[in-house]
């Protein structure tokens, strides 16, 4: 650690430093804000940056260490949220220059909850225009690049989170995830990153599908960061009991040893599995397998039907609110956006769209039967490695727009804990990350087993610095 810089220390390192007083939470956010500034001309990643309120926020964290009475163990951390995380005070224009720049006027549920543990908020992550079509393209933004090769997209939505873990813009950050929002971006930059069961960590506004994840360098500081996003708050009517639980403590000790796990390699829908993705979570499930799992491949329960029916659900429910604009304000909108879900939206009646929903719960219904004959399933995260950085969607279709999205967007409508984490890099060096599949409501058991992955995947690459992206 002795080596380390200050803005790449793990936040469990951080903690303990903190506590030891060899690290000052004022030297950790100094150094974290000279790395937003050195990156952030290349990458785009951040909406807002707090400085003077960051700096402000880690002296009074230094104190409260020094004083033994720190908040959390997280106290002195810097985080950052994506910018449809509210902040009080703060403008969230969704991504979309068609937004009002008004300030929110009370922090969402996680902003609260980091606020209540001291972490140090050092700004808000871009996203694309609504949260829609995962990529880093917004009408408000800008291109946010991925700092694995700037000339690739970081996905998205929470695509300015996933480029600022992976620039080391501090340990945590946070996204949100209703189609692949945070796995996908997780899997185009080398991160872990979780998308927890429905209501595990309390969103407010709340609706199907959606849900926050942390988005880290390592599966213990997401743990230790879900021990406090996922305490509760009553504006989420959706969320699930509270159930106290430390994540990180009960993060390490699994095994392969007993775990049946299904290997599904082809959803049979959407884009094909391109061959290096294939590969790598091929060997994902042959290290499982060689710790004792047994691990079988298993067919896709995803029809043609049940997929178009949560797209045309996604496009009713965006052309629902662009058509109701003033002309003048949808104007501002990302043009593809427009064209995505107005294409066929506008012809909608109340049948289809009921039609759509039912096959949502069709789709749903179909995913909990097939993964619960397994412990866990690993599959692609995403079927395609990283995509070109100024597309907002990898296909440039704006009439198949989403085809990307068939090996997540299901856990989303299932409620499931669903987890991407890095296993290996291509040749010329962009990430390949694997995707994690558990049992409604089994969010710990998710955690470990992406711990036992991340322990047996291979030596990773070092990662990206500033002056030698390209």
């Amino acid at each position: 650690m002795a080596d380390q810089a200050l803005y790449e220390m793990s936040a469990a390192d951080m903690a303990a430093a903190f506590a030891e007083r060899t690290v000052s939470p004022v030297e950790v956010i100094e150094a974290v804000l000279e790395r937003v500034a050195a990156w952030e001309p290349k990458l785009n990643a951040m909406y807002l940056v707090f400085a003077d309120e960051a700096r402000a926020a880690a002296a009074e964290s230094e104190a409260r260490w020094r004083a033994g009475k720190p908040l959390s163990l997280l106290d002195g951390v810097p985080i950052t949220l994506k910018e449809n995380l509210y902040t009080q005070g703060h403008p969230a224009p969704l991504g979309t220059a068609a937004t009002p720049l008004e300030p929110k006027p009370a922090d969402s549920p996680v902003a609260a909850r980091v606020r209540e543990g001291g972490c140090v908020l050092v700004g808000k992550t871009t996203m694309p225009d609504f949260g829609m079509l995962s990529s880093g393209v917004s009408s408000i933004h800008g291109i946010t690049r991925n700092p694995w090769r700037l000339d690739r997209n970081p996905a998205g939505s929470s695509s300015g989170a996933a480029a600022a873990a992976a620039a080391a813009y501090g340990p945590l950050h946070v996204g949100t995830d209703i189609g692949g929002s945070v796995r996908l971006p997780a899997t185009s930059c080398g991160l872990f990153g979780l998308k927890p069961s429905l209501g595990r960590i309390p969103i407010d506004p709340a609706y199907m599908g959606r849900a926050a994840g942390p988005m880290t360098r390592s599966v213990r500081d997401a743990a230790l960061l879900m021990d406090l996003v996922s305490r509760p708050d009553a504006r989420d009517f959706m969320s699930l009991p509270y159930q106290p639980a430390d994540y990180a403590a009960a993060l390490e000790g699994q095994s392969g040893r007993g775990l049946r796990i299904g290997l599904l390699l082809d959803m049979g829908i959407g884009l094909p599995v391109d061959p290096a993705v294939r590969a790598a979570c091929e060997a994902a499930a042959k290290a499982l397998e060689d710790d004792g799992a047994v691990v079988e491949s298993m067919p896709s329960f995803l029809t043609e039907e049940m997929f178009d029916s949560v797209l045309r659900f996604f496009e009713a429910r965006s052309f629902l609110e662009i058509d109701a604009m003033p002309e003048a304000t949808r104007a501002k909108v990302l043009p593809f956006i427009v064209q995505w879900c107005s294409h066929r939206a506008r012809n909608f009646s109340g049948s289809d769209v009921m039609a759509a929903y039912n096959g949502v719960m069709a789709m749903r219904a179909a995913a909990v039967r097939a993964t619960g004959a397994f412990d866990f399933v690993i599959s692609p995260t995403s079927p395609i490695l990283p995509y070109a950085a100024d597309l907002p969607s990898p296909t440039d279709d704006p009439g198949n727009a989403l085809a990307h999205i068939a090996f997540t967007v299901a856990y989303n409508m299932s409620e499931q804990p669903a987890a991407s984490i890095n296993w290996t890099h291509t040749d010329d060096g962009l990430p390949i990350g694997v995707q994690l599949v558990g049992a409604r409501f089994d969010d710990l058991g998710v955690m470990r087993l992406a711990r036992l992955v991340e322990q047996l995947r291979p030596a990773q690459r070092a990662w990206p610095e500033p002056d030698t992206a390209r």
